[in-house]
């Protein structure tokens, strides 16, 4: 193969214990959108809209013949790139009372060079907001 067959992320999944806790959480901390819709089999889905992404969110009573084979609350690690300067996200952040767990530290990401921070849900996922850098 001489050049990759996927082109970009279109969006997650998180399993979480409260969805609409979870829905509250990221439309308080980074200004994500609710999104429900029904699945192919017609059940209920919740997800998070961001930019051309989302990360759906099921809990572990989701019924979907497509869901990882052993879906667990806090095992998520992403990262998402601000929209605004990092600096507004992390005064956000302390506005609303939502701790760091690390950062601003410098990272590399996909395209180079990052100045991230850290912070969990509330399920313990970790969720690192970054910012590219020259250089």
């Amino acid at each position: 193969m001489t050049r990759p067959l996927a082109d970009r992320i279109d969006h997650l999944v998180l399993t979480v214990a409260d969805i609409e806790g979870t829905t509250r959480f990221y439309e308080r901390s980074l200004g994500m959108s609710a999104e429900f819709f029904r699945g192919p089999e017609g059940q209920p889905r919740h997800a998070l809209r961001f930019g051309t992404q989302k990360i759906n969110l099921q809990d572990t009573a989701t019924e979907t013949p497509t869901k990882a084979a052993v879906p667990t609350r806090g095992s998520g690690d992403f990262c998402l790139i601000a929209a605004v300067p990092l600096d507004e996200v992390i005064a956000h952040l302390a506005a609303e009372g939502i701790a760091l767990e690390a950062g601003p530290v410098a990272r590399r990401g996909a395209l180079g060079p990052l100045r991230s921070i850290y912070f969990r849900d509330p399920d313990l996922n970790l969720v690192e907001v970054a910012e590219y850098v020259a250089g």
